[in-house]
């Protein structure tokens, strides 16, 4: 296992388990205990992990937001079948955006064998998935986040308004009818905002947990939202409410 996989181990494992010993890391890992503490050291100075008295844990953010890392890994078997059900309405030929998140990042993985696919994204993540594929990626230019490991675009970095975007996948940290969608990032929002005016169809990808909060910076409201695909733990209240809208709710 590469230094790289293991790290990302110990972030899964964590995310699960919340606080862990190091003797049960390397039980975990098979990798001895000189290895797990160079991977705790890399971690810890990275602000991703905390050492505390004979192991460690996840450092919890303090800005309402969790990190990439975190959130891989939080709802996951969800989010898979979101981003499933996301990719049986991407065809052969089409231009896409894929957004930046940890649900709209699992979609990269169900596309791979679509034919003359053009996939535009800010996400680190989903550029490493698809790097390996046929798939032909356009990476749009500007600041890198490194706790979100995605890339908020500028226009005078990267022409966005000349892009021909068939459908866009964003992702979104609220949902409410009132407000519509919404994130903690100014620059991720912009980045978003200007997704969604360049775009023929727009796929919210989001888990039922985003429903009903209303965070620091609005994005769309729902007029502007074509379909919202959500995972079926969504509560009934929220269907039916939605169910009212012109935005179409899908259930994976």
């Amino acid at each position: 296992m590469f230094p790289l996989e293991r790290q990302k181990k110990i972030i899964e494992l964590l995310t699960i388990r919340k606080v862990m010993k190091i003797p049960e890391l390397t039980e975990e890992l098979r990798v001895s205990i000189e290895t797990i503490r160079r991977d705790i050291n890399l971690l810890s100075r990275q602000g991703k992990i905390e050492k505390i008295y004979g192991g460690v844990k996840l450092v919890q953010s303090n800005f309402g937001e969790s990190t990439i890392d975190e959130r891989m890994f939080s709802q996951l078997e969800e989010k898979e079948t979101i981003a499933q059900k996301c990719s049986e309405f991407i065809a052969d030929g089409d231009c896409i955006y894929i957004d930046s998140g940890s649900t709209t990042y699992q979609i990269a993985k169900y596309i791979k064998q679509k034919k003359k696919l053009t996939v535009i994204t800010s996400s680190i993540p989903v550029i490493n998935e698809l790097i390996q594929s046929d798939i032909e990626i356009l990476i749009i230019g500007g600041k890198v986040r490194r706790n979100e490991q995605s890339i908020v675009a500028f226009d005078y970095l990267f022409k966005l308004s000349e892009l021909n975007i068939t459908k866009a996948f964003i992702c979104a940290s609220g949902i409410t009818i009132e407000k519509g969608i919404s994130d903690y990032n100014l620059e991720e929002a912009n980045t978003r905002k200007k997704i969604i005016e360049l775009s023929q169809k727009v796929y919210v990808a989001a888990d039922s947990t985003k429903f009903g909060k209303d965070v620091t910076i609005g994005i769309a409201p729902l007029e502007k939202i074509d379909c919202i695909i959500t995972d079926h733990l969504l509560h009934k209240d929220f269907i039916h409410m939605y169910n009212e809208t012109k935005t179409n709710l899908i259930l994976a």
